[in-house]
């Protein structure tokens, strides 16, 4: 159970980065400068968006 976990977290990180890093990269554009976990609730909220619309195309 533990390591199920451990692995799911992992694929959760792994998963939500290209969103937050490109969102880090267009909110520093615009002059917000945040940092990865500033910016990581929006790239989890980015992520869900993309895999949910991605699934009914």
């Amino acid at each position: 159970m533990l390591k199920v976990l451990i692995g799911a977290s992992i694929v959760f990180f792994l998963a939500t980065v290209p969103a937050t890093w490109l969102l880090m990269l267009f909110l520093g554009n615009i002059g917000l400068e945040l940092s990865y976990w500033g910016t990581f609730p929006l790239g989890i909220l980015a992520s869900a968006l993309l895999a949910g619309a991605s699934t009914y195309g």
